[in-house]
């Protein structure tokens, strides 16, 4: 009080008003100030709950789209149900119709078999109640193909012509090839290119090439036979060319001089002969060299065995 009065100078009643002037502004604005406090816990109680009003919205929104999915898919398996149960309607009306048809058939052909014929060479044996059927009497032997038959023989038709088929022996007509080309265990057969291991050959006969009178020169071919003869002309040099020298092959020359003359002369081409060199031909009219060839794969080797007398 002392204060104020000091510095107004002009008593009490002044200054204790300003003192409650302040005193009321100071509690209006504490007054303020607590209002404004309770409006902002207001505020934020409600954007609280706002949020929780927010969340509950979204919440709802996704419960309401699952149950839409699920609302889709039982309306999907309703159809696909719909479906099955219409083909199954459609698979019991297909069977009621081939049940139908089949009793119409089973109506229509009902009875018994009164007679029962047959074609050749089918025959029907009748005048019992059960009729028996069978191959005609005498066709071939196809009623008991089963029984015991001959060791080696065959079923078929006579040979050469046609008819019944019966069991019996196997002719060389009955098999579809050349029957050239059919080796026999007895006759003459001429095998081409064949290969005989080891055989066991008696009594055999080599083929014969008879050349004739050869001159100047001659080929020689073993096509036909590797036993070969040829006459020489008188006082006449003949070259003989030789085969290809195949490894394993040999032929014999059987080399003659004229009957009435002689001094024909003979060489060979590419033909190896022993130390005594290629041999001098025997120059007497009628008579005969024989001359042997053997084969290596390169080349001929020779002999000779001279002045035979045919």
């Amino acid at each position: 009080m002392g204060i104020f009065r000091g510095l107004g100078g002009t008593g009490e009643s002044s200054s204790d008003s300003t003192i409650n002037a302040i005193s009321t502004t100071v509690s209006a604005a504490a007054a303020s100030a607590s209002s404004a406090s309770t409006s902002a816990s207001s505020a934020s109680t409600s954007a609280t709950a706002a949020a929780s009003s927010a969340s509950a919205a979204s919440s709802s929104a996704s419960t309401a789209s699952t149950s839409a999915s699920n609302a889709s898919t039982s309306a999907t398996n309703a159809a696909s149900s719909a479906s099955a149960a219409s083909t199954s309607a459609s698979n019991a009306s297909t069977s009621a119709t081939n049940a139908a048809a089949s009793a119409a058939l089973a109506a229509t052909y009902t009875g018994t078999v009164t007679s029962v014929t047959g074609t050749s060479p089918v025959s029907v044996a009748t005048g019992t109640t059960t009729p028996v059927i069978s191959l005609a009497t005498n066709y071939g032997d196809t009623q008991n193909p089963y029984a015991s038959k001959t060791a080696n023989y065959i079923l078929a038709s006579p040979n050469g012509s046609s008819g019944a088929p019966t069991f019996r022996a196997l002719v060389a007509a009955d098999i579809p090839i050349a029957a050239a080309s059919i080796v026999t265990y007895t006759g003459s057969e001429t095998l081409t290119n064949k290969t005989l291991t080891n055989p066991s050959v008696n009594n055999y006969t080599e083929g014969v090439v008879a050349i004739g009178t050869v001159t100047t020169t001659n080929t020689i071919s073993l096509t036909s036979g590797t036993v070969q003869t040829a006459t020489l002309t008188a006082s006449t040099a003949c070259t003989f060319t030789m085969p290809t020298a195949t490894a394993g092959k040999s032929f014999v020359l059987l080399l003659k001089q004229a009957a009435a003359t002689g001094n024909g002369t003979a060489t060979f081409t590419s033909v190896k002969w022993g130390t005594s060199g290629a041999p001098t031909i025997t120059a007497t009219a009628g008579k005969m060299d024989i001359l042997t060839f053997i084969a290596d794969g390169t080349n001929w080797y020779g002999s000779a065995a001279q002045g035979y007398t045919p």
